[in-house]
């Protein structure tokens, strides 16, 4: 796992679609802006029960396909991210929450935000170190 999230070797999982299309909730993807900075913090799944708790409790919630239950971003780590608004785009089968990151680190890797790494010539480089 440190290899994947620190490493330089490009090594992108095309399968991740496949293991979400076998769990048995619905879900759609889900993008997440800071409105403030523009930058895309996290691209992650909801389901109508998450999208239910982030409207409501005006927080990022989503569904996690791995632990197949409501994930609300920060409730572990205090990086919530508060809902300023749900855009939805024009086939509605994906979904864009914009918000306002409150504590400065967004992805588990204690960075801004989770594309901290760009690809250069089939490697990549890190953006955010």
């Amino acid at each position: 796992m440190k290899e994947k999230e620190e490493g330089l070797n490009l090594n992108l999982d095309y399968s991740k679609l496949k293991q979400i299309a076998s769990i048995e909730e619905d879900v759609i993807p889900v993008a997440v802006q800071n409105i403030e900075t523009g930058d895309v913090l996290i691209i992650a799944y909801v389901n109508q029960k998450a999208l239910d708790y982030t409207i409501k409790n005006n927080v990022a919630a989503f569904w996690s396909t791995s632990r197949n239950e409501i994930w609300v971003k920060g409730s572990t780590s205090g990086d919530t991210l508060e809902l300023v608004d749900v855009r939805v785009n024009c086939d509605q089968n994906s979904l864009l929450y914009r918000v306002i990151p409150k504590n400065i680190n967004a992805c588990h890797t204690d960075r801004p935000t989770c594309y901290y790494r760009k690809i250069k010539s089939a490697k990549m480089e890190f953006i955010h170190e």
